[in-house]
């Protein structure tokens, strides 16, 4: 019965959306799906999903999905993007999964009369790496809040906001030590099991001190109420990298943490640990160069809190102007409070500004979408 119901929600999402044709299949074990609007006009968009929590249900799967692409569809793009052949942390495979999954689309339906890359999240990351690394085969790119900055940079926030956190509240979450174990269970943890965690989490620390809660949470651009969240999704990402990498990349052994109304205090407390793999064995391919030569509108939220500002846009923005590629990259924002929390209006208004872009050869101006 939950199937049926699930197939009959995905038929009526589909005949609102008039989806003419739906392909799917499996390349080298990562499904795919590719969606056709009833008034499809011979053009693209590649898309990359985010993050998933192992053990989520796979985006092919998800009758939602098609509604999320529905600033797409309805401007007479075909949709085609892959579920990658693992979940978690999956930024190379994410690139390299796409780009087959693209050569597929051509040999089956012809080259499209144009070409444009998009995700969200570490899909957002995704595209940026595509354009990178493919941007031969795009006209443009549209990565929205983005995991855009280095790979280990990004997730050593995760690193220091656990190793804090534990300085100042200890007791209330797993150390760091056990967390990046390589000799953990690979059994995955679902979301709902991490959902459960932040919730019960939250109700301790505030209790015991809301204030100095809301402190740590201001450290790392975090609201108060996000910050429990925060900490869970940080030791599933950490717990992912241990797996798959075979050990801790990351060292605080001289790290001096600061922001915080007794840094003595934290510095003293933190529990300090050395790498035992290096940077490279997970990140370093298709880390970020800034060697963009394609027109990519980045959209953000005022508020994301996953992948701040900094880590979105600073950080590889001062990338792009070391490379000399400020007129390829601008960035529009939104007053959404949280990850990816944008409406498909906003989505489709800027996805039109990247396409004019690419129309006309004038750089879309980066600022506010309301």
């Amino acid at each position: 019965m939950k199937n049926i119901i699930i197939l009959l929600f995905l038929a009526n999402v589909l005949f609102a959306q008039k989806i003419a044709k739906i392909d799917s299949g499996s390349i080298n074990g990562a499904a795919y799906r590719i969606i056709f609007p009833e008034n499809w006009k011979g053009k693209l968009v590649m898309y990359a999903h985010g993050y998933e929590f192992m053990g989520s249900p796979l985006q092919s799967k998800n009758p939602e999905w098609a509604i999320r692409m529905k600033p797409f569809t309805e401007r007479g793009f075909a949709v085609a993007a892959s579920d990658y052949r693992n979940q978690g942390l999956a930024l190379a495979q994410g690139v390299d999964d796409t780009e087959a999954l693209r050569q597929l689309f051509v040999k089956r339906y012809g080259l499209p009369d144009s070409t444009f890359m998009a995700g969200h999240s570490m899909g957002g990351g995704i595209t940026i790496a595509t354009l990178e690394n493919f941007g031969k085969n795009y006209a443009g790119g549209f990565p929205m809040c983005p995991l855009a900055g280095r790979i280990y940079l990004q997730t050593r926030k995760e690193f220091d906001l656990i190793a804090t956190f534990n300085a100042l509240f200890p007791g209330n979450m797993p150390s760091l030590m056990e967390i990046l174990n390589k000799n953990q269970s690979n059994n995955p943890v679902p979301m709902n099991v991490a959902f459960g965690k932040a919730m019960a989490l939250k109700k301790v620390i505030f209790a015991k001190d809301s204030l100095l809660a809301a402190d740590i949470a201001d450290r790392f651009d975090l609201k108060p109420d996000d910050l429990p969240f925060a900490l869970a999704f940080g030791e599933n990402v950490l717990r992912d990298i241990a797996i798959k990498g075979g050990g801790n990349p990351y060292d605080n052994t001289n790290t001096l943490y600061g922001g915080f109304r007794d840094n003595l205090l934290v510095n003293q407390n933190v529990e300090r640990l050395s790498a035992t793999i290096g940077q490279d064995k997970l990140f370093s391919k298709y880390d970020r160069t800034g060697n963009i030569d394609k027109p990519t509108l980045v959209l953000h939220t005022i508020y994301d809190q996953l992948i701040p500002a900094e880590m979105a846009i600073v950080r590889y923005e001062n990338l792009i102007q070391e490379k000399g590629n400020q007129a390829f990259y601008t960035v529009k924002f939104t007053n959404g409070q949280g990850h990816c929390n944008f409406t498909p209006e906003q989505t489709g208004k800027a996805f039109d500004e990247l396409r004019e872009w690419v129309k006309t050869g004038i750089k879309a101006k980066a600022g506010y979408i309301k």
